[in-house]
């Protein structure tokens, strides 16, 4: 598959609540697979992008921290953008045999978590975003859940398309110290 891809997600393990195998995908990171496993992440500003043939079960997710492509320095080709971030995750599943025509996606995240990020608005933009690009791609999106201000974990079974989402009640400290660099960083 991608072992060498540095972006590709390498934290698998066998999912005991799902009964099967699991990828965690972390920001920055993406998955893809023909085979019958689940593929998860918590999301708060960042959206995840989850895209599977219908016909083949060929699909994956990404998980993307800040929309666009950024400037032309060695940052905007990083997995931490939406453009790079669908490019690879798209040109990973055409790779392994899916057909554009028959691509669909389920998008999730997006959201306000942290009190005090209205100007930036991050979760925001990543969503209109994901939004944007896979209308210009034609990949028609048959479910989304973004925005509103609680994080989520997301489970994504590609062969079947099925998602989970699970709304939390508060960023965890990990994930609002992950918020604030994000900001900071911005």
């Amino acid at each position: 598959m991608s072992a060498a891809d540095p972006h590709f997600a390498k934290h698998l393990y066998f999912d005991r609540h799902f009964g099967r195998m699991a990828a965690r995908v972390l920001p920055g990171e993406y998955y893809f697979t023909g085979t019958d496993m689940a593929i998860l992440t918590v999301l708060g500003s960042c959206v995840s992008a989850c895209i599977r043939d219908r016909e083949t079960g060929v699909g994956g997710m990404n998980h993307f921290m800040l929309p666009g492509g950024g400037d032309d320095g060695p940052a905007s080709v990083s997995m931490r953008y939406g453009a790079m971030a669908m490019e690879i995750l798209i040109n990973q599943l055409l790779k392994s045999g899916a057909q554009r025509g028959r691509l669909e996606a389920k998008v999730f995240g997006g959201g306000r978590v942290l009190a005090g990020m209205e100007a930036l608005n991050v979760g925001e933009r990543n969503a209109q975003f994901v939004r944007d690009y896979l209308r210009a791609e034609n990949i028609p999106v048959v479910a989304a859940d973004l925005n509103d201000t609680c994080p989520r974990k997301i489970a994504y079974f590609p062969t079947t398309g099925r998602a989970l989402v699970r709304k939390l009640e508060s960023a965890s400290p990990r994930l609002a110290r992950v918020e604030q660099q994000y900001s900071s960083a911005l």
